[in-house]
Protein backbone atom coordinates (compact mmCIF):
# COMPACT_ATOMS: atom_id res chain seq x y z
CA UNK A 1 0.00 0.00 0.00
CA UNK A 2 1.20 3.42 -0.92
CA UNK A 3 1.22 6.75 0.95
CA UNK A 4 0.02 8.32 -1.47
CA UNK A 5 -3.21 5.76 -1.39
CA UNK A 6 -2.55 6.59 2.42
CA UNK A 7 -2.98 10.56 2.33
CA UNK A 8 -6.15 10.70 0.19
CA UNK A 9 -8.69 13.44 1.96
CA UNK A 10 -11.65 11.95 1.91
CA UNK A 11 -13.30 13.77 -0.88
CA UNK A 12 -10.70 12.67 -3.24
CA UNK A 13 -11.06 9.24 -2.06
CA UNK A 14 -14.70 8.80 -2.90
CA UNK A 15 -14.62 10.65 -6.44
CA UNK A 16 -11.53 8.09 -7.18
CA UNK A 17 -13.74 5.23 -5.46
CA UNK A 18 -16.50 5.92 -8.07
CA UNK A 19 -14.80 7.24 -10.66
CA UNK A 20 -13.44 3.73 -10.74
CA UNK A 21 -16.11 1.96 -10.41
CA UNK A 22 -19.17 3.73 -12.36
CA UNK A 23 -18.13 1.39 -15.52
CA UNK A 24 -19.81 -1.42 -13.94
CA UNK A 25 -22.96 -0.10 -14.63
CA UNK A 26 -24.81 -0.65 -17.91
CA UNK A 27 -26.14 -0.64 -21.23
CA UNK A 28 -25.32 -4.35 -21.25
CA UNK A 29 -28.02 -6.55 -21.30
CA UNK A 30 -27.86 -7.35 -17.97
CA UNK A 31 -24.83 -9.06 -17.14
CA UNK A 32 -22.69 -6.77 -15.04
CA UNK A 33 -20.12 -5.71 -17.83
CA UNK A 34 -18.67 -2.89 -17.29
CA UNK A 35 -19.12 -0.43 -20.48
CA UNK A 36 -15.53 -0.64 -22.46
CA UNK A 37 -14.28 2.33 -23.28
CA UNK A 38 -16.88 4.83 -21.74
CA UNK A 39 -15.64 7.81 -19.81
CA UNK A 40 -17.35 8.00 -16.56
CA UNK A 41 -19.82 10.97 -17.41
CA UNK A 42 -21.56 8.42 -19.93
CA UNK A 43 -21.29 5.65 -17.10
CA UNK A 44 -22.33 7.69 -14.80
CA UNK A 45 -25.39 8.67 -17.03
CA UNK A 46 -26.65 4.83 -17.61
CA UNK A 47 -27.12 5.01 -13.83
CA UNK A 48 -30.67 5.92 -13.18
CA UNK A 49 -32.79 6.89 -9.83
CA UNK A 50 -34.89 3.77 -10.46
CA UNK A 51 -31.98 1.26 -11.43
CA UNK A 52 -30.29 2.24 -8.82
CA UNK A 53 -33.22 1.60 -5.82
CA UNK A 54 -33.33 -2.12 -8.36
CA UNK A 55 -30.49 -2.69 -7.31
CA UNK A 56 -30.39 -2.18 -3.63
CA UNK A 57 -33.75 -4.10 -3.73
CA UNK A 58 -32.04 -7.17 -4.86
CA UNK A 59 -28.98 -7.05 -2.76
CA UNK A 60 -30.77 -6.39 -0.04
CA UNK A 61 -33.16 -9.05 -0.72
CA UNK A 62 -29.88 -11.38 -0.86
CA UNK A 63 -28.32 -9.94 2.45
CA UNK A 64 -31.81 -10.83 4.26
CA UNK A 65 -32.51 -14.48 2.81
CA UNK A 66 -28.59 -14.98 4.34
CA UNK A 67 -29.62 -13.25 7.69
CA UNK A 68 -33.05 -15.67 8.35
CA UNK A 69 -30.33 -18.45 8.41
CA UNK A 70 -28.77 -17.41 11.70
CA UNK A 71 -31.56 -17.50 13.97
CA UNK A 72 -34.09 -19.50 12.40
CA UNK A 73 -33.69 -22.55 14.23
CA UNK A 74 -33.72 -21.06 17.69
CA UNK A 75 -37.58 -20.78 18.41
CA UNK A 76 -37.43 -24.90 17.58
CA UNK A 77 -33.76 -25.77 18.79
CA UNK A 78 -35.24 -27.30 22.27
CA UNK A 79 -37.76 -29.10 20.63
CA UNK A 80 -35.31 -30.71 18.26
CA UNK A 81 -33.36 -33.53 20.21
CA UNK A 82 -37.02 -35.47 20.67
CA UNK A 83 -38.24 -34.76 16.99
CA UNK A 84 -34.55 -35.42 15.87
CA UNK A 85 -34.02 -38.71 18.38
CA UNK A 86 -30.60 -37.14 19.37
CA UNK A 87 -29.24 -35.54 22.18
CA UNK A 88 -29.42 -31.63 23.27
CA UNK A 89 -25.51 -31.29 22.79
CA UNK A 90 -25.90 -32.69 18.87
CA UNK A 91 -28.50 -29.90 17.45
CA UNK A 92 -26.06 -27.34 19.53
CA UNK A 93 -24.11 -28.15 16.62
CA UNK A 94 -26.52 -27.16 14.11
CA UNK A 95 -25.94 -23.19 15.44
CA UNK A 96 -22.11 -24.16 16.18
CA UNK A 97 -21.44 -25.30 12.39
CA UNK A 98 -23.12 -22.29 10.67
CA UNK A 99 -21.08 -19.67 12.88
CA UNK A 100 -17.85 -21.53 12.45
CA UNK A 101 -17.59 -21.94 8.81
CA UNK A 102 -19.49 -18.39 8.19
CA UNK A 103 -16.49 -17.08 10.74
CA UNK A 104 -13.74 -18.60 8.22
CA UNK A 105 -15.87 -18.11 5.03
CA UNK A 106 -16.51 -14.28 5.75
CA UNK A 107 -12.60 -12.82 5.59
CA UNK A 108 -11.92 -15.18 2.85
CA UNK A 109 -14.63 -14.72 0.42
CA UNK A 110 -13.90 -10.95 1.15
CA UNK A 111 -10.23 -11.14 -0.09
CA UNK A 112 -11.60 -13.50 -2.77
CA UNK A 113 -13.97 -11.19 -3.79
CA UNK A 114 -11.44 -7.97 -4.26
CA UNK A 115 -9.45 -10.20 -5.66
CA UNK A 116 -12.02 -11.57 -8.79
CA UNK A 117 -14.97 -10.06 -7.92
CA UNK A 118 -17.32 -9.04 -6.01
CA UNK A 119 -20.67 -9.80 -7.71
CA UNK A 120 -18.94 -13.46 -8.82
CA UNK A 121 -18.22 -14.60 -4.57
CA UNK A 122 -21.57 -13.40 -3.78
CA UNK A 123 -22.84 -15.40 -6.37
CA UNK A 124 -20.64 -18.49 -4.94
CA UNK A 125 -22.23 -17.32 -1.22
CA UNK A 126 -25.91 -17.52 -2.15
CA UNK A 127 -25.21 -21.15 -4.01
CA UNK A 128 -23.77 -22.34 -0.29
CA UNK A 129 -26.98 -21.06 1.34
CA UNK A 130 -29.08 -22.82 -1.66
CA UNK A 131 -26.99 -25.99 -1.34
CA UNK A 132 -27.04 -25.96 2.44
CA UNK A 133 -30.40 -25.45 2.62
CA UNK A 134 -31.24 -28.15 -0.12
CA UNK A 135 -29.21 -30.44 2.17
CA UNK A 136 -31.21 -29.91 5.57
CA UNK A 137 -34.57 -29.81 3.52
CA UNK A 138 -34.26 -33.74 2.61
CA UNK A 139 -32.99 -35.29 6.23
CA UNK A 140 -33.49 -36.16 9.80
CA UNK A 141 -29.94 -37.53 9.99
CA UNK A 142 -28.48 -35.08 12.56
CA UNK A 143 -25.29 -35.44 10.79
CA UNK A 144 -26.36 -34.52 7.50
CA UNK A 145 -28.35 -31.77 9.10
CA UNK A 146 -25.18 -30.31 10.38
CA UNK A 147 -23.06 -30.96 7.13
CA UNK A 148 -25.80 -28.52 5.42
CA UNK A 149 -26.27 -25.93 8.17
CA UNK A 150 -22.19 -25.84 7.81
CA UNK A 151 -22.62 -25.12 4.08
CA UNK A 152 -25.36 -22.27 4.80
CA UNK A 153 -22.92 -20.61 7.24
CA UNK A 154 -20.43 -19.79 4.03
CA UNK A 155 -23.63 -17.44 2.67
CA UNK A 156 -22.82 -15.20 5.41
CA UNK A 157 -20.14 -13.64 3.32
CA UNK A 158 -23.28 -12.25 0.94
CA UNK A 159 -23.77 -9.39 3.69
CA UNK A 160 -20.29 -7.38 3.65
CA UNK A 161 -20.10 -8.42 -0.16
CA UNK A 162 -23.29 -6.57 -0.86
CA UNK A 163 -21.90 -3.74 0.86
CA UNK A 164 -18.63 -3.18 -1.06
CA UNK A 165 -20.32 -4.40 -4.05
CA UNK A 166 -23.02 -1.39 -3.92
CA UNK A 167 -20.22 0.82 -2.44
CA UNK A 168 -18.46 0.01 -5.74
CA UNK A 169 -21.11 0.77 -8.21
CA UNK A 170 -24.02 3.11 -7.06
CA UNK A 171 -23.61 6.50 -8.07
CA UNK A 172 -21.53 8.71 -4.99
CA UNK A 173 -24.73 10.16 -3.24
CA UNK A 174 -26.85 6.97 -3.10
CA UNK A 175 -23.82 4.68 -1.67
CA UNK A 176 -24.80 6.31 2.01
CA UNK A 177 -28.44 4.48 2.27
CA UNK A 178 -27.72 1.74 0.42
CA UNK A 179 -24.77 0.27 2.86
CA UNK A 180 -27.00 1.46 5.98
CA UNK A 181 -29.98 -0.64 4.69
CA UNK A 182 -27.80 -3.44 3.70
CA UNK A 183 -25.88 -3.53 6.74
CA UNK A 184 -29.13 -3.23 9.06
CA UNK A 185 -30.20 -6.73 7.35
CA UNK A 186 -27.63 -8.45 9.79
CA UNK A 187 -30.30 -7.28 12.44
CA UNK A 188 -33.19 -7.24 10.38
CA UNK A 189 -33.46 -11.04 9.52
CA UNK A 190 -32.58 -12.07 12.59
CA UNK A 191 -35.61 -10.25 14.19
CA UNK A 192 -37.93 -11.21 11.30
CA UNK A 193 -36.41 -15.13 11.63
CA UNK A 194 -37.89 -15.41 15.50
CA UNK A 195 -41.86 -14.96 14.73
CA UNK A 196 -41.86 -16.31 11.17
CA UNK A 197 -39.85 -19.89 12.65
CA UNK A 198 -41.73 -19.71 15.41
CA UNK A 199 -45.10 -19.38 13.27
CA UNK A 200 -43.85 -22.53 11.25
CA UNK A 201 -43.16 -24.38 14.51
CA UNK A 202 -46.75 -24.32 15.65
CA UNK A 203 -48.24 -25.03 12.48
CA UNK A 204 -45.55 -27.42 10.41
CA UNK A 205 -42.97 -29.39 10.35
CA UNK A 206 -39.53 -27.80 11.46
CA UNK A 207 -37.97 -28.38 7.42
CA UNK A 208 -40.19 -26.12 6.65
CA UNK A 209 -37.37 -23.29 7.72
CA UNK A 210 -34.85 -24.58 5.25
CA UNK A 211 -37.50 -24.45 2.18
CA UNK A 212 -37.61 -20.68 2.89
CA UNK A 213 -34.02 -20.23 3.07
CA UNK A 214 -33.52 -22.42 -0.42
CA UNK A 215 -35.87 -20.86 -1.99
CA UNK A 216 -35.29 -17.11 -0.87
CA UNK A 217 -31.34 -17.99 -1.87
CA UNK A 218 -32.52 -19.22 -5.30
CA UNK A 219 -34.66 -15.72 -6.46
CA UNK A 220 -31.59 -14.04 -5.22
CA UNK A 221 -29.19 -15.75 -7.43
CA UNK A 222 -31.14 -15.28 -10.44
CA UNK A 223 -32.16 -11.63 -9.61
CA UNK A 224 -28.34 -10.69 -8.82
CA UNK A 225 -27.96 -12.43 -12.24
CA UNK A 226 -29.95 -10.23 -13.86
CA UNK A 227 -30.41 -6.93 -12.43
CA UNK A 228 -26.75 -6.41 -9.97
CA UNK A 229 -23.31 -5.32 -12.27
CA UNK A 230 -19.54 -6.74 -11.67
CA UNK A 231 -17.33 -4.14 -9.81
CA UNK A 232 -14.80 -3.63 -12.62
CA UNK A 233 -11.97 -2.96 -10.22
CA UNK A 234 -9.89 -6.04 -9.06
CA UNK A 235 -6.69 -6.79 -7.28
CA UNK A 236 -5.76 -9.92 -8.84
CA UNK A 237 -2.73 -11.81 -7.41
CA UNK A 238 -2.79 -15.23 -5.54
CA UNK A 239 -4.69 -16.16 -2.70
CA UNK A 240 -2.46 -16.36 0.76
CA UNK A 241 -3.03 -20.31 1.06
CA UNK A 242 -1.08 -20.62 4.68
CA UNK A 243 -2.75 -17.09 5.82
CA UNK A 244 -5.93 -18.76 5.12
CA UNK A 245 -5.26 -21.93 6.88
CA UNK A 246 -3.76 -19.72 10.00
CA UNK A 247 -6.69 -17.45 10.12
CA UNK A 248 -9.37 -20.32 9.40
CA UNK A 249 -7.63 -22.38 12.75
CA UNK A 250 -7.51 -19.20 14.63
CA UNK A 251 -11.68 -18.34 14.55
CA UNK A 252 -12.43 -21.93 15.16
CA UNK A 253 -10.01 -22.04 17.93
CA UNK A 254 -11.71 -19.39 19.41
CA UNK A 255 -15.35 -19.67 18.79
CA UNK A 256 -15.75 -22.81 19.33
CA UNK A 257 -14.95 -23.13 23.00
CA UNK A 258 -17.27 -19.92 23.19
CA UNK A 259 -20.12 -21.65 21.60
CA UNK A 260 -19.82 -24.95 23.87
CA UNK A 261 -19.02 -22.74 27.15
CA UNK A 262 -22.83 -24.20 28.02
CA UNK A 263 -21.98 -27.74 27.38
CA UNK A 264 -17.99 -28.02 28.39
CA UNK A 265 -17.81 -25.37 31.10
CA UNK A 266 -15.40 -22.32 31.06
CA UNK A 267 -13.22 -24.12 33.51
CA UNK A 268 -12.69 -27.05 31.15
CA UNK A 269 -9.69 -27.99 29.95
CA UNK A 270 -10.78 -27.90 26.47
CA UNK A 271 -11.95 -24.34 26.23
CA UNK A 272 -8.75 -23.32 28.55
CA UNK A 273 -6.69 -25.01 25.60
CA UNK A 274 -8.54 -23.86 22.52
CA UNK A 275 -8.20 -20.03 23.90
CA UNK A 276 -5.11 -20.78 24.43
CA UNK A 277 -4.23 -22.12 21.06
CA UNK A 278 -6.42 -19.04 19.25
CA UNK A 279 -4.08 -16.47 20.71
CA UNK A 280 -0.88 -18.39 20.17
CA UNK A 281 -2.57 -18.85 16.33
CA UNK A 282 -3.37 -15.27 15.81
CA UNK A 283 0.51 -14.25 16.96
CA UNK A 284 2.31 -16.87 14.17
CA UNK A 285 -0.90 -15.53 11.79
CA UNK A 286 0.01 -12.22 12.12
CA UNK A 287 3.73 -12.37 11.54
CA UNK A 288 2.74 -14.93 8.98
CA UNK A 289 1.19 -11.79 7.33
CA UNK A 290 4.19 -9.57 7.50
CA UNK A 291 6.51 -12.27 5.47
CA UNK A 292 4.06 -12.52 2.69
CA UNK A 293 3.72 -10.15 -0.46
CA UNK A 294 0.08 -10.22 -1.00
CA UNK A 295 -1.20 -11.18 2.37
CA UNK A 296 -4.82 -12.29 3.20
CA UNK A 297 -4.87 -9.26 5.63
CA UNK A 298 -3.06 -5.74 5.41
CA UNK A 299 -2.34 -5.61 8.91
CA UNK A 300 -1.22 -2.30 7.81
CA UNK A 301 -4.43 -1.06 6.76
CA UNK A 302 -6.03 -2.96 9.56
CA UNK A 303 -3.76 -1.34 12.26
CA UNK A 304 -5.47 1.85 11.12
CA UNK A 305 -7.08 3.83 14.22
CA UNK A 306 -10.46 4.08 13.13
CA UNK A 307 -10.74 0.68 11.23
CA UNK A 308 -9.01 -0.72 14.99
CA UNK A 309 -12.21 1.68 16.66
CA UNK A 310 -15.07 0.85 14.49
CA UNK A 311 -13.88 -3.17 14.69
CA UNK A 312 -14.25 -2.98 18.39
CA UNK A 313 -17.64 -0.96 18.49
CA UNK A 314 -18.75 -3.45 16.65
CA UNK A 315 -17.99 -6.35 18.48
CA UNK A 316 -19.83 -4.49 21.42
CA UNK A 317 -22.57 -3.67 19.34
CA UNK A 318 -23.14 -7.18 18.19
CA UNK A 319 -22.56 -8.41 21.35
CA UNK A 320 -25.44 -5.96 22.44
CA UNK A 321 -28.00 -6.90 19.84
CA UNK A 322 -27.44 -10.78 20.44
CA UNK A 323 -28.20 -10.28 24.42
CA UNK A 324 -31.78 -8.91 22.99
CA UNK A 325 -32.35 -12.83 21.85
CA UNK A 326 -31.33 -14.59 24.55
CA UNK A 327 -32.98 -12.25 26.90
CA UNK A 328 -36.19 -11.64 25.24
CA UNK A 329 -37.43 -15.00 24.32
CA UNK A 330 -37.11 -16.96 27.18
CA UNK A 331 -37.64 -13.48 29.52
CA UNK A 332 -41.37 -13.18 27.93
CA UNK A 333 -42.44 -16.56 28.03
CA UNK A 334 -41.17 -17.56 31.07
CA UNK A 335 -44.29 -17.78 33.38
CA UNK A 336 -45.56 -14.78 35.75
CA UNK A 337 -44.47 -16.99 39.16
CA UNK A 338 -40.93 -16.35 37.94
CA UNK A 339 -41.67 -12.83 38.79
CA UNK A 340 -40.89 -11.49 35.52
CA UNK A 341 -42.44 -13.38 32.34
CA UNK A 342 -45.46 -13.48 31.23
CA UNK A 343 -46.44 -17.10 30.10
CA UNK A 344 -46.69 -16.04 26.18
CA UNK A 345 -46.26 -18.28 23.83
CA UNK A 346 -43.25 -19.12 21.30
CA UNK A 347 -45.19 -17.01 18.70
CA UNK A 348 -46.27 -13.96 21.09
CA UNK A 349 -42.38 -13.99 22.37
CA UNK A 350 -41.13 -13.76 18.13
CA UNK A 351 -43.62 -11.14 17.39
CA UNK A 352 -42.38 -9.15 20.12
CA UNK A 353 -39.08 -8.81 18.56
CA UNK A 354 -40.28 -7.85 15.33
CA UNK A 355 -40.76 -4.39 16.01
CA UNK A 356 -37.08 -4.02 16.72
CA UNK A 357 -36.29 -5.53 13.36
CA UNK A 358 -38.47 -2.96 11.67
CA UNK A 359 -36.98 0.28 13.40
CA UNK A 360 -33.91 -1.11 12.29
CA UNK A 361 -34.75 -1.01 8.35
CA UNK A 362 -36.62 2.27 8.78
CA UNK A 363 -33.98 3.91 10.54
CA UNK A 364 -31.19 2.46 8.56
CA UNK A 365 -31.76 5.62 5.36
CA UNK A 366 -32.69 8.16 8.31
CA UNK A 367 -29.11 7.17 9.76
CA UNK A 368 -27.39 8.15 6.28
CA UNK A 369 -28.38 11.24 6.78
CA UNK A 370 -27.17 11.63 9.87
CA UNK A 371 -23.82 10.60 8.65
CA UNK A 372 -24.30 13.32 5.81
CA UNK A 373 -24.22 16.06 8.62
CA UNK A 374 -22.51 15.07 11.37
CA UNK A 375 -20.27 12.64 10.27
CA UNK A 376 -19.73 8.45 10.95
CA UNK A 377 -18.21 8.80 14.20
CA UNK A 378 -21.05 10.74 15.98
CA UNK A 379 -23.49 8.89 14.63
CA UNK A 380 -22.08 5.76 15.46
CA UNK A 381 -21.63 6.95 18.65
CA UNK A 382 -25.35 7.97 18.87
CA UNK A 383 -26.67 4.84 18.14
CA UNK A 384 -24.30 2.93 20.52
CA UNK A 385 -25.70 5.99 23.43
CA UNK A 386 -29.87 4.48 22.28
CA UNK A 387 -28.66 1.18 22.58
CA UNK A 388 -27.83 1.71 25.88
CA UNK A 389 -31.13 3.49 26.70
CA UNK A 390 -32.86 0.37 25.39
CA UNK A 391 -31.22 -1.50 27.74
CA UNK A 392 -31.82 0.82 30.54
CA UNK A 393 -35.66 0.60 29.94
CA UNK A 394 -35.76 -3.37 29.84
CA UNK A 395 -33.98 -2.57 33.76
CA UNK A 396 -35.84 -0.24 35.07
CA UNK A 397 -39.36 -1.42 33.67
CA UNK A 398 -40.84 -5.20 34.04
CA UNK A 399 -44.67 -4.65 34.92
CA UNK A 400 -45.85 -5.31 31.35
CA UNK A 401 -45.05 -7.36 28.13
CA UNK A 402 -45.35 -3.87 26.16
CA UNK A 403 -42.59 -2.33 28.12
CA UNK A 404 -40.13 -5.06 26.57
CA UNK A 405 -41.29 -3.99 23.12
CA UNK A 406 -40.78 -0.62 23.90
CA UNK A 407 -36.81 -1.65 24.83
CA UNK A 408 -36.89 -3.39 21.19
CA UNK A 409 -38.21 -0.64 19.54
CA UNK A 410 -35.28 1.84 20.91
CA UNK A 411 -32.73 -1.24 20.56
CA UNK A 412 -33.78 -1.20 16.81
CA UNK A 413 -33.12 2.53 16.03
CA UNK A 414 -29.75 2.49 17.89
CA UNK A 415 -28.99 -0.53 15.82
CA UNK A 416 -29.84 0.53 12.64
CA UNK A 417 -28.18 3.78 13.18
CA UNK A 418 -25.18 2.37 14.10
CA UNK A 419 -25.01 -0.59 12.03
CA UNK A 420 -25.51 2.19 8.52
CA UNK A 421 -22.25 4.09 10.24
CA UNK A 422 -19.87 0.81 10.49
CA UNK A 423 -19.64 0.16 6.78
CA UNK A 424 -19.10 3.89 5.86
CA UNK A 425 -16.35 4.29 8.26
CA UNK A 426 -14.69 1.02 7.04
CA UNK A 427 -15.26 2.17 3.57
CA UNK A 428 -13.81 6.35 4.20
CA UNK A 429 -10.45 4.57 5.58
CA UNK A 430 -9.98 1.66 3.10
CA UNK A 431 -8.23 1.87 -0.08
CA UNK A 432 -11.34 0.77 -2.97
CA UNK A 433 -9.00 -2.36 -4.00
CA UNK A 434 -9.72 -3.99 -0.42
CA UNK A 435 -13.30 -2.99 0.31
CA UNK A 436 -14.55 -6.17 0.51
CA UNK A 437 -11.81 -8.16 2.74
CA UNK A 438 -12.48 -5.01 4.88
CA UNK A 439 -16.25 -5.21 5.39
CA UNK A 440 -15.94 -8.76 6.15
CA UNK A 441 -13.57 -8.30 8.74
CA UNK A 442 -15.90 -5.64 10.12
CA UNK A 443 -18.88 -8.53 9.31
CA UNK A 444 -16.61 -10.85 11.37
CA UNK A 445 -16.09 -8.74 14.48
CA UNK A 446 -20.43 -8.50 14.81
CA UNK A 447 -20.02 -12.28 14.87
CA UNK A 448 -18.00 -12.36 17.61
CA UNK A 449 -19.72 -10.03 19.50
CA UNK A 450 -22.57 -12.35 18.95
CA UNK A 451 -20.61 -15.62 20.01
CA UNK A 452 -19.43 -13.61 23.53
CA UNK A 453 -22.72 -12.62 24.24
CA UNK A 454 -23.99 -16.27 23.27
CA UNK A 455 -21.59 -17.33 25.62
CA UNK A 456 -21.27 -14.80 28.34
CA UNK A 457 -25.17 -14.37 28.64
CA UNK A 458 -25.78 -18.18 28.58
CA UNK A 459 -23.16 -18.48 31.52
CA UNK A 460 -24.96 -15.49 33.78
CA UNK A 461 -28.53 -16.58 33.18
CA UNK A 462 -27.62 -20.22 33.88
CA UNK A 463 -25.67 -19.03 37.41
CA UNK A 464 -28.85 -17.04 39.44
CA UNK A 465 -31.77 -19.59 38.60
CA UNK A 466 -35.61 -20.00 40.49
CA UNK A 467 -37.06 -23.68 40.41
CA UNK A 468 -40.73 -23.82 39.24
CA UNK A 469 -42.65 -27.07 38.49
CA UNK A 470 -39.23 -29.12 38.72
CA UNK A 471 -37.81 -26.98 36.17
CA UNK A 472 -34.52 -24.78 36.49
CA UNK A 473 -35.31 -20.87 34.91
CA UNK A 474 -33.15 -17.87 34.73
CA UNK A 475 -33.77 -15.37 37.87
CA UNK A 476 -34.89 -11.52 37.30
CA UNK A 477 -31.05 -10.92 38.85
CA UNK A 478 -29.48 -12.90 36.27
CA UNK A 479 -31.32 -10.79 33.64
CA UNK A 480 -30.99 -7.70 35.30
CA UNK A 481 -27.15 -8.75 35.30
CA UNK A 482 -27.21 -9.45 31.51
CA UNK A 483 -28.58 -6.34 30.97
CA UNK A 484 -26.48 -4.06 33.02
CA UNK A 485 -23.65 -5.65 30.78
CA UNK A 486 -25.00 -4.61 27.89
CA UNK A 487 -25.34 -1.05 29.11
CA UNK A 488 -21.62 -1.06 29.96
CA UNK A 489 -20.66 -2.16 26.60
CA UNK A 490 -22.64 -0.37 24.39
CA UNK A 491 -21.59 2.96 27.00
CA UNK A 492 -17.99 1.95 26.42
CA UNK A 493 -19.13 1.55 22.52
CA UNK A 494 -20.07 4.92 22.41
CA UNK A 495 -17.19 6.66 23.85
CA UNK A 496 -15.01 4.80 21.42
CA UNK A 497 -16.90 6.17 18.27
CA UNK A 498 -16.30 9.72 20.09
CA UNK A 499 -12.37 8.82 19.72
CA UNK A 500 -12.45 8.17 15.67
CA UNK A 501 -11.84 10.47 13.66
CA UNK A 502 -14.08 12.11 10.96
CA UNK A 503 -11.72 12.44 8.25
CA UNK A 504 -8.68 10.56 7.39
CA UNK A 505 -5.25 11.45 8.96
CA UNK A 506 -2.88 12.93 6.75
CA UNK A 507 -0.60 10.31 8.66
CA UNK A 508 -2.51 7.35 7.89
Amino acid sequence: MTDSTETDAPETHHETHHGEHHGAHHEVHHLGHPIEGATDAEIVAHTTAGRARLELLVVGFAALAVSLTQALLIPVLATLPATLETSASNVEWLLTSTLLVGAVAVPLFGRLGDMFGKRRMMLVALSMLVVGSLITCFTSDIALLILGRAVQGASMATIPLGISLLSATLPRERVGAAVAVISAMLGVGGALALPVASLIAEHADFHALFWITAVGGAVAIVAVLVVVPEAPTRSGGRLDLVGAVLLSATLVALLLPLAQTATWGWGSARVIGLLSLSAVLLVVFGWSQTRIREPLVDLVALRRRPIVLTNLTSILFGFALFASMIGTAGYVQAPEESGYGFGSSMLVSGLVMLPSGLMMLVFAPVAAQLIRRRGAPQTLALGAAVVALSWVIRIAFTGSIWWVVVGGVVLGVGVGVGYAAMPTLINEHTPVHELAAANGLNTLARSIGTTLASAIGGSILAAATVSLGGYELPSLTAYRELFVLCVAASTIAALLALTIPRERAATE
